[in-house]
């Protein structure tokens, strides 16, 4: 409680673009190591770069999604280090005049206040290779296929105080991204990667040495990061140490975390103006042309689903946050006629079962259209919700196309004949004299309580499949009867 954490956040967005930033080379993943590295990428001599327009025009849609400034002319520097995965010995970027300059986002806070985060700047540059370290005995193996690929860095101001406002601010850029989609957002293939800069002070003490653990692809795993480097300081500073300001790794798999260089000195990069690429201008008329052709983002979206959907502020912002999620709930609201039953079902039971496999929505085995399907079946009476749920694991499985063809073949329509209803509730009531005595002698205040018995035997009794309101409504009828 003595300790302030101050984190400071660069996020490395791979562009969704189908060419490199400075060559023809396709930026597909998932293909044969070294197969998509050209001579340009490779810098070989006689090669020219030539910069890809729709990675600038996608830094620029961000720039505007976050209230930034748009640089007028911007400058590409080399910038000089050497590495066995980066071919060139130096990494096209920008440092003194980037593309995008200050902006910010305000992100939400767990006690249901807000906090503007100021991003200082954001830079277009070009990935490097891979390094391979596994299947190699006492070598590593270099994959060129990144190298070349087009990112922007995203680099904060240290407004952020814990790990948790860290994760938030993560989480709304990502949704930003996706929703612009100039990055498919990917986390486990390295579409977005964080660095955490972290330090620690006394409560108006000047900032402390920081550190800057890499590479971290996971929200989950940045979280459990920064609490555990917040943590090591603390206790290095209250035994007398001091923080060494050193770049760090954290390995998620086994929560563990170990200094991988120290970086007492600067490094001399030795940055200089790209001699092969002229300052970049991006004139007025096409920033006012993406301003006007940005993808709705999410907190308009949020807005939209609750004006629109009669959803509240919370479920719309459960909804809103992520692209894809928003897309499948608008699409299952339409096909079931209900966007609030769907936006249960959606928030429920299909980020339940998700989670549990470990599913993104993309990766549902039940399509919008098949639980809009369903949820008709709720709506219209045919189905009630545990039978829906039968029907729903059945469609989970793959077992059937739609819901109706489970409930033809499983027999599983609802009934909703009320003599057929009456019949058992006349039999529930006539078996339990003694239950029926005790809620005819109870006070009215416990009597809806004590409803839930009666209830609870005819729909055994049916097998599940009666109605629940009606059998709600007509055993309270007549349990009323000489009262």
């Amino acid at each position: 409680m003595n300790w302030e954490t101050v984190i400071g956040l660069e996020v490395h967005l791979q562009l969704a673009t189908r060419s490199k930033l400075f060559s023809g080379a396709a930026t597909a993943f998932g293909a044969a190591p070294n197969t998509q590295a050209c001579a340009i990428d490779l810098a070989l001599p006689g090669t020219l770069p030539v910069l890809n327009r729709a990675a600038v025009e996608m830094a620029i849609r961000f720039g505007l999604a976050v209230h930034a400034e748009i640089n007028p002319i911007s400058v590409f520097e080399r910038k000089n280090y050497f590495y066995p995965d980066l071919p060139k010995g130096y990494q096209t970027t920008q440092l003194a005049r980037p593309i995008v300059g200050p902006g910010h986002l305000d992100i939400e806070l767990t006690d249901g206040g807000s906090k503007r985060v100021r991003i200082h700047h954001a830079h277009l540059e070009e990935d490097a290779g891979k390094s391979l370290h596994e299947g190699f005995h006492g070598l590593s193996g270099i994959d060129l296929n990144r190298a070349g690929t087009p990112l922007i860095e995203i680099v904060t101001e240290p407004d952020l105080a814990s790990a948790e406002e860290a994760v938030a601010f993560a989480k709304k850029l990502h949704a930003i991204v996706t929703a612009l989609s100039i990055s498919d957002g990917d986390l486990s293939q390295g579409s977005m990667r964080f660095d955490v800069n972290i330090s620690v002070r006394r409560p108006g003490e000047p900032l402390g040495t920081r550190t800057e653990t890499k590479n971290l692809n996971s929200f989950r795993f940045m979280e459990r990061a920064i609490h555990k480097e917040v943590a090591r300081q603390i206790d290095v500073l209250e035994g007398g140490g001091r923080v060494i300001q050193e770049t760090r790794l954290y390995d998620g798999d086994t929560d563990s975390a170990r200094a991988m260089r120290s970086k007492e000195e600067a490094n001399d990069y030795r940055y200089f103006p790209c001699p092969d690429l002229l300052p970049l201008q991006v004139d007025a008329e096409l920033i006012e042309r993406l301003r006007a052709t940005q993808p709705e983002l999410p907190e308009a979206r949020r807005a939209r689903f609750v004006t629109d959907y009669g959803l509240s502020d919370y479920d719309a912002g459960q909804l809103a946050g992520d692209t894809a999620t928003a897309h499948y709930f608008e699409a299952a609201a339409r096909a079931a006629g209900d966007a609030k039953l769907a936006a249960n079902w959606v928030m429920g039971e299909i980020a339940a079962r998700l989670n549990s496999a470990e599913l993104g929505i993309g990766q549902c085995p039940v399509s919008p259209e098949q639980l809009g399907g369903l949820l008709r079946r709720i709506v219209d009476h045919t189905l009630s919700n545990a039978i829906a749920r039968q029907v729903f694991e059945e469609l989970w499985r793959g077992a059937a196309a739609d819901a109706d063809s489970v409930i033809e073949a499983q027999g599983l329509r609802q009934v909703s004949d009320s003599g057929a209803i009456a019949a058992m509730v006349d039999a529930v009531i006539g078996a339990n004299a003694q239950q029926v005595a005790a809620y005819r002698a109870a006070p009215e205040a416990k009597r809806p309580k004590m409803l839930g018995f009666f209830v609870g035997q005819v729909m055994k009794a049916s097998g599940g499949k009666a109605d629940p309101r009606q059998v709600n409504e007509l055993v309270a009828a007549r349990l009323a009867e000489d009262a």
